[in-house]
């Protein structure tokens, strides 16, 4: 057995788990944390950990993924249980998450053969409205993040981590896209709801027959704010047809499969579907586009210093710039 694996069987045993032997099997999906498949006593779990190397602030918070699965999960059963948390990086290199196992497939750019795309679409938009719906304070989570001045947080958080991938100077349509949106933040939403902030089909497990959900994952950013910045989120990374031949590479939801339906057509199922009306979406897609493109430049950083291997990550920089065009532009036209 590996260095690593007696590592984390030691520390199971102390929180009265035993892990059977055997190696760790990496899940597929994700381009970021870490999601192994594990077998206990008790039946097959997932070991959740953040990539290796430095990580961006805020980035990969297992600690908050714990507190929210722990609070969802008697509630919202889409939510796999979580069994343990390990805040010690001495363990692991990392602070860690044991969670129940659920079968699935995560479903990325591409539809499986036969796939139903319409029907994964309203699959990811009904359990957004449903979660949507929850009320964070009868939950455990009213106290989750800081739902006041929400947008204008977002951007500052996000024109940081700006700087900071670019440290010597902002590529000018970073820049340019910033200043927009500095000029015309919206006000904040009187009513939060708890946002996923990644809520795309790739974060869910679902039936490959029947596109059915069984698992929603990856929740190590999840907050309360206006439930339209989550469909914003997805909306950042629907690329249509019609869209720059540039940003096309993203590839990371299947909207460009025939038939796929538009941006506006996800937002008008997500009311069809029984959302609550998200406001305007012009603004928040800006920023999360703008967010998308930082996070992709943060993995590339990641990638350049050895930390993230494979070639995927290589043209991660380019096409961040690519969104970043698309996000000006769409903006300055009162675009999605």
């Amino acid at each position: 057995m590996t260095d690593e694996w007696t590592a984390l069987a030691e520390w199971l045993h102390r929180q009265g788990l035993t892990l059977l032997p055997g190696a760790l099997q990496p899940l597929s999906g994700g381009i970021a944390n870490r999601n192994e498949r594990i077998e206990l006593a008790t039946g097959p779990a997932v070991l959740r950990r953040p990539p290796p190397g430095v990580l961006a602030a805020g980035a990969s918070d297992m600690a908050r993924e714990w507190r929210v699965i722990s609070a969802l999960a008697p509630h919202f059963p889409i939510v796999p249980r979580g069994l343990a948390f390990c805040d010690d990086a001495v363990v692991l290199g990392t602070p860690f998450l044991i969670l129940a196992y659920r079968a699935g497939v995560a479903i990325g750019g591409t539809l499986p053969a036969g796939a139903d795309g319409g029907a994964l679409l309203d699959t990811t938009l009904a359990q957004m409205v449903a979660l949507h719906a929850l009320d964070p304070a009868a939950i455990g989570l009213g106290a989750l993040g800081k739902p006041e001045g929400f947008h204008a947080r977002q951007l500052r958080g996000w024109t940081q981590r700006a700087t900071a991938v670019w440290p010597d100077r902002l590529p000018p349509v970073a820049a340019a896209l910033i200043a927009a949106l500095e000029r015309d933040v919206p006000a904040d939403d009187p009513a939060p709801a708890l946002l996923h902030m990644d809520l795309k089909p790739d974060n869910l497990l679902v039936d490959p027959a029947t596109m059915q959900a069984r698992a929603m994952i990856d929740w190590d950013m999840a907050t309360r704010g206006p439930r339209g910045f989550d469909l914003a989120i997805l909306l950042s990374y629907w690329i249509e047809p019609g869209d720059p031949l540039a940003v096309q590479a993203l590839q990371a939801v299947p909207s460009l499969a025939p038939g796929a339906a538009t941006r506006a057509d996800v937002a008008a199922r997500y009311k069809a579907l029984g959302g609550a009306d998200p406001g305007a979406l012009v603004w928040p897609v800006a920023l999360a586009r703008l967010r998308l493109a930082v996070a992709w430049v943060q993995l590339y950083r990641k990638w350049q210093r050895g930390e993230m291997a494979g070639d995927r990550y290589a043209g991660f920089e380019t096409l961040a710039l690519a969104i970043l065009d698309q996000a000006l532009a769409a903006f300055s036209k009162g675009q999605t």
